[in-house]
């Protein structure tokens, strides 16, 4: 080799080559040439070519984010509905357009079907941000054609799902990030391993947020059809439910039969899906689109228990009804004792478990409360600082700031190195099918109003057929994984 060729080669070229030499991947990992087009200090064979899937009010933030990245540049946005795909397209386009001299740019393709965007070879990775029925099956679609992905929680829908998106991102030798971003703010970071590394002594409990249905469907999109829903009885469901909404018009531009996809067929309703949106995850209620408190919070705050109890990769043996009376509300018990508690509010963990002192301020979401031998510590973002007690529990723990900021995580600049590095990124596959699936379980439980013991190796639950049934589910025809 001339030293003029080695000048020619990209770290592109050198990671095709070591994936070529290694045979780390299942199949032959080619880097293709990004798009020209946009100015910046990366050159256009370095930087990572993307498309976003979904582009609702979850997409938006991940587009926006896409776009500002100089390392990234984005070629496509694909949505069911025309308004969004459009208004994404525009997006892209007029932020490319303002980095430049020349003042335009021409280079985001906008789809229908999310099929044509997986077909295009100039595409490494996608961003999956659709409603939770269709996380695993796009997935799935996306690394057989080569892809990297980085898919929005849940991962899947069921446990049998989840499990065969993990088997698939493996034999194709794909980059995947689940889109659980909270244990990537270096706060909760280092309240996680501070827990993991012994800092409460044997942790006892930890205490987290299920939610009823009852808020979601004060919602005003619901009114029209409250008489249909008996609210005052399924408002109080802490599963998914199945509830039958009138049909109405699809709106112009929308393709229900293709948002619908491997759903159990539903008409439309703007309950569902509307422009603009009525909330970011409006379709979770149904059981067909989605997973009501596992959409809303707790794939993240399962994702930030798991880790710090160092259990990411497996789940618990046991899940307790409160109908046992062992437990006043759901309880999960992992192999060495430690109890997860699902709670309604936090005054629950004060007033009937009395975990912690009565004076302790708990607020906030995404995570949860851990109490151990030596003391406990919350792990929330959205509800201010963190808070602990005894006192030296702050001084051991040495946090730079006690303040969580959400904005300083770096989620997906982690996916974008370990695309280039091909290094396991910090919320991978199985990380993303074990919190996803502590929910299903949680639903499982609910669902069947009993309690259940649980094999986290091989992911049954023992002796219990009818519990196992659930496990999974079929898809409409023709879509299938």
């Amino acid at each position: 080799m001339t030293g003029a060729e080695t000048c020619r080669i990209t770290r592109r070229d050198l990671l095709r080559r070591t994936a070529a030499i290694s045979g780390m991947v299942a199949v032959p990992w080619s880097v293709r040439s990004l798009a020209l087009g946009a100015d910046g200090n990366v050159a256009p064979s370095e930087r990572i070519a993307v498309g976003l899937i979904g582009k609702g009010i979850m997409g938006s933030g991940h587009l926006h984010r896409l776009a500002g990245d100089k390392d990234v540049q984005v070629l496509a946005v694909c949505d069911v509905d025309r308004v969004r795909r459009e208004d994404g397209k525009r997006l892209v386009e007029e932020t490319y357009a303002a980095r430049r001299s020349a003042g335009s740019y021409r280079g985001c393709a906008a789809y229908n079907d999310y099929r044509e965007l997986l077909a295009r070879t100039d595409i490494d990775a996608v961003v999956i941000v659709t409603p939770d029925h269709w996380h695993t099956l796009q997935a799935i679609d996306a690394v057989k054609a080569g892809k990297d992905v980085y898919c929005e929680k849940p991962i899947s829908i069921t446990v049998r799902q989840g499990r065969r998106l993990v088997e698939e991102v493996r034999r194709y030798g794909r980059i995947f990030q689940t889109g659980t971003q909270y244990r990537s703010i270096p706060t909760i970071r280092q309240v996680c391993n501070f827990v993991r590394e012994g800092g409460l002594g044997k942790v006892k409990q930890v205490f987290t947020l299920w939610t009823r249905l009852g808020g979601f469907f004060g919602a005003p999109r619901f009114k029209p059809y409250r008489h249909l829903m008996d609210v005052e009885h399924s408002g109080k469901s802490y599963a998914p439910l199945d509830i039958t909404l009138p049909a109405e018009p699809v709106p112009k531009g929308l393709d229900w039969d293709l948002w619908v996809g491997p759903a159990l067929w539903r008409p439309y309703n703007p309950a569902y899906h509307l422009n603009p949106s009525p909330g970011v995850v409006p379709w979770s209620f149904c059981e067909d689109f989605g997973a009501a408190s596992v959409t809303w919070h707790h794939s993240h705050s399962a994702d930030v228990i798991q880790y710090a109890l160092g259990v990411e990769n497996g789940g618990p043996v046991e899940f307790i009804h409160p109908s046992d009376g062992e437990y006043p509300t759901l309880t999960c018990r992992y192999a060495n004792g430690t109890l997860l508690h699902l709670v309604d509010n936090w005054a629950m963990v004060k007033n009937v478990y009395k975990a912690v002192p009565s004076t302790a301020r708990l607020a906030g979401n995404f995570g949860g409360i851990f109490v151990g031998e030596r003391g406990w510590v919350t792990s929330m973002t959205t509800g201010g600082p963190i808070e602990a007690g005894p006192e030296e529990i702050f001084e051991e723990m040495k946090l730079k700031t006690r303040q969580v900021n959400p904005g300083e995580n770096n989620h997906h600049a982690n996916w974008f190195d370990c695309i280039r590095t091909r290094r396991r990124p910090s919320c991978s596959e199985e990380i993303g099918h074990r919190s996803a699936s502590l929910g299903h379980l949680t639903i499982i439980a609910h669902t069947l109003q009993r309690s259940l013991k649980w094999d986290p190796a091989a992911e049954t639950f023992l002796g219990d057929e009818a519990a196992n049934r659930l496990l999974s589910r079929a898809m409409r025809s023709p879509w299938r994984i």
